[in-house]
């Protein structure tokens, strides 16, 4: 099993360790000396020293075979991607953007096929995400492959299944760069209200506490709501506590289909304005996948989208004129003379229009504030 990566990323070159935040940009021809290597060869000595600086890891008397996967280049400049493994979930949240979360998903023949696509196009760091992506019956094989395929991965999940030996020990012997755990409050009945599953905010601790004393990298998202709002003070004091990073997500949007449900669980004095979007790299460098292997230029802007189980790494070429297409102003938006310092993104406001939700929650200039105060 791999130590070190070497891989090409968005024009560079770069040594990453998996589990670890630290990495190296290195020289293409130290990329290539790499490349060049039989499987029996020793390491050369600048890998040694550099491994010992960024990870106080010693690399003497190793192969090249038990020590560095070395990535092939790509013709794709794809570096980031986000999986939905299942739109399943064991939650029921009420802001949840996913709407009604089926069971779906790939076989493992086509998903073993369409994470060679990922590695192909150049992804070398992959979200896998959900609904709830732990418990999905293909969860760990899914995992142990793209580690295999050289991937730093990350996990969004709701922690209930944190605690399960299998998984547990998976995530400690291939560690993942990060996993975001979301906090849905700070009681039981807070959380146990919003997730609208009693017993949840039990099973999130015990998840919690297990990957924290594994010493897994964890990060928190603090889910504020209106069911969870007079509890933020004491969300935040869970991250600290354990020392944990956080971030806190307020802003509740519509569900990928364009209705309006999840849109009530917002905490109206907790509506953050957005900082002005001037455009993002989705499509262009970064991508998403859906459950039955859909690429889409993110999360939010899923149509239209390409079959990669159809079209493979062909389809992705088509990618950034979807983006290009997508992030354009458009319908009530077209002409704006405000767009230079809009917070909300097109296909964002595409999914509000269709929830026919005020416009205020999504464009938050002067006018429209005046409209929601009446």
């Amino acid at each position: 099993m791999h130590e070190v990566i070497a891989s090409p990323f968005l024009g560079d070159y770069l040594l990453v360790r998996p589990g670890s935040r630290n990495g190296l940009r290195i020289p293409c021809t130290r990329y290539r000396e790499l490349a060049a290597l039989s499987p029996d060869a020793g390491l050369p000595a600048w890998l040694l020293e550099s491994s010992d600086r960024a990870w106080k890891l010693d690399l003497s008397r190793r192969s090249v075979a038990d020590t560095v996967l070395v990535r092939p280049e790509s013709p794709y400049r794809f570096g980031r991607a986000s999986y939905e493994l299942n739109l399943g979930c064991n939650y029921d949240c009420e802001h949840c953007y996913l709407g009604l979360k089926r069971f779906e998903g790939l076989q493992w023949a086509e998903r073993e096929r369409l994470l060679h696509v990922l590695r192909d196009a150049g992804v070398l760091w992959l979200q896998l995400t959900g609904g709830e992506p732990v418990i999905d019956r293909l969860f760990c094989e899914t995992y142990a492959l793209a580690y295999e395929l050289g991937m730093m991965l990350s996990i969004l999940s709701n922690g209930s299944r944190m605690s399960n030996p299998k998984v547990l020990e998976l995530l400690t012997a291939r560690r993942p760069y990060r996993i975001t755990l979301s906090v849905y409050g700070a009681t039981a009945e807070s959380y146990d209200g919003l997730t609208r599953r009693k017993g949840a905010f039990r099973l999130f601790e015990k998840g919690l506490y297990a990957a924290h004393a594994a010493g897994l990298p964890l990060a928190l998202s603090m889910i504020v709501t209106r069911h969870n709002a007079h509890e933020v003070d004491q969300m935040r004091g869970l991250a600290e506590h354990l020392g944990l990073p956080f971030d806190e997500y307020v802003n509740m949007v519509p569900t990928i289909y364009g209705s309006g449900e999840s849109l009530p669980a917002q905490s109206k004095r907790h509506l953050r304005k957005r900082k002005p979007f001037t455009g993002c790299n989705a499509g262009h460098s970064f991508f998403h996948v859906d459950p039955h292997g859909q690429a889409s230029i993110c999360k939010v802007g899923r149509d239209p989208s390409i079959s990669l189980m159809d079209e493979g790494l062909d389809g992705l070429s088509r990618l950034s004129e979807i983006a290009d297409g997508l992030l354009l102003r458009q319908g009530g938006c077209t002409g704006c003379t405000l767009s230079g310092t809009c917070g909300t993104c097109m296909p964002l406001v595409q999914l509000y229009r269709k929830a026919q939700a005020p416009m205020a929650t999504y464009c938050q200039h002067r006018e429209p504030r005046r409209e929601e105060a009446r």
